[in-house]
Formats: C-alpha cells, structure tokens, sequence
C-alpha cells in the first residue's frame, strides 16, 4: 500500500477530493501517493462510485485509491463494492469499530481524529486499534476538517512517535505550514484537499506541484521550519 509504507525520510502525500480526469492525471504525473474519492453526497466534492471508478482507472498500480465515506449505509457501501477498485477505506463519521470492520471486510482503513482540546487521542486509537492509519484532522460542526488548522501542540509526544507509521496529518495543511507540521509530528503521510484547489473540488496542477516541492524539500531538508 503507497500511502501507509512508513519511511523516516519520505513524507507519503495523499491528494483528496477528486472530480475531474485532467486533475487525476496531473496527480499522478507529480508521484503522489494516493488520491481520494468522497463518496458523501452533502459535499462539494461529492463523486458517484461510477465516475469514482473511471478517475481511478487512470491511475497506474501503486498508487492507493482511498473511499472516503460518511456514515454509509449498507446500500452505498455495496455500490461502492461493486464498482470502485479501491485499496483503502477512509471512515470520516461516527462510524463504530466493529462498523469499520464489517465494511473494510479484511481492506485496510483509516479513521479520521477530529482533534479539539481535551480529545483522549491514546483511548481512540486503543479503541480503534485494528486501523492500519490515523487521519488527524480539525473538529469543525459536520463533517470534515473544513480546511481548518488544529492545535498540533494537542497531539501527545510519545503517542506521535509510538504511532508514526500510521499518523496521517490533515486539517488546512498548505504550502506555508506543511513543512512546520512534518517537523513537528512526523507523520507518515499528509493529507490535503482544499489549499490545491481554483475551486471547491476543481484542483489547480500548479498547486499541487508546488505543495508536492514543500514537502519533498521538507524531506531533503532545503525547507526552512
């Protein structure tokens, strides 16, 4: 799997919230590591299975194509079975353990932290302990971080590094914090949506490309903190 293969010095990204063919096709030219498909209707990102699966057939193998869901019902997650090849489920509502298993059926999944102050992040992961990553995101009303940065400070410092090959750090990430963010947490992967964006679900090539050169150079080290 590209985005959870954990190395010191390689931040995986992952690019979320895909609708159209030339912005799929400009993320894989970059080498990222994975690409999100929302799979939850109220958003502005929204994709039926259908498309999901024609965006994800450009894609070469390597590349993990992520389903992020809401709360599903039984009905969308077959759908979704039945047509998305994808390699990784993103559970991102009030989805339960044994909820997350029984649709993942044996698939690797995330489950996305909504971090404010005084979130018991050692008891979620205890509680969730079967998920191959954690998305750590900000806690807006509804769902999703809304572009919005978190406290990172919140994270516990043993708990980062004790989890690092599963941590996967969202929430308002961008071009100017992204590299302050990869050097405090050290996460496994990055997970970015809306600083990459000309429009809500309408991905901008340059932005990707320059958010892709921060953290590569945050990797080598030719980015200041």
């Amino acid at each position: 799997m590209g985005l959870l293969k954990h190395t010191p010095d390689k931040t995986r990204i992952k690019f979320c919230g895909f609708t159209r063919s030339s912005d799929v096709d400009a993320a894989v030219a970059l080498g990222v590591d994975a690409l999100g498909f929302v799979f939850y209707e109220p958003s502005p990102r929204y994709v039926s299975p259908e498309m999901a699966a024609a965006l994800i057939g450009r894609m070469p193998g390597g590349i993990d194509a992520v389903a992020l869901v809401v709360n599903p019902t039984d009905e969308e997650v077959k759908r979704i079975k039945d047509r998305v090849p994808m390699t990784l489920w993103q559970f991102h509502g009030d989805e339960s353990p044994g909820r997350c298993e029984e649709i993942a059926e044996g698939m690797p999944w995330m489950k996305a932290a909504r971090i404010k102050p005084g979130f018991n992040l050692s008891d979620f992961s205890l509680q969730y302990a079967k998920a191959a990553g954690f998305l750590l995101d900000a806690f807006v009303e509804g769902y999703g971080g809304g572009g919005h940065v978190f406290d990172w400070s919140l994270i516990p410092e043993l708990w980062a590094k004790e989890n690092a090959h599963r941590v996967v750090l969202s929430g308002g990430l961008n071009t100017h914090n992204v590299v302050e963010g990869i050097s405090h947490l050290k996460p496994c992967a990055v997970d970015v949506s809306s600083s990459i964006e000309a429009a809500k679900g309408q991905k901008s090539p340059e932005l990707m490309k320059a958010f892709v050169e921060v953290v590569r150079g945050a990797n080598l080290g030719t980015q200041a903190v």
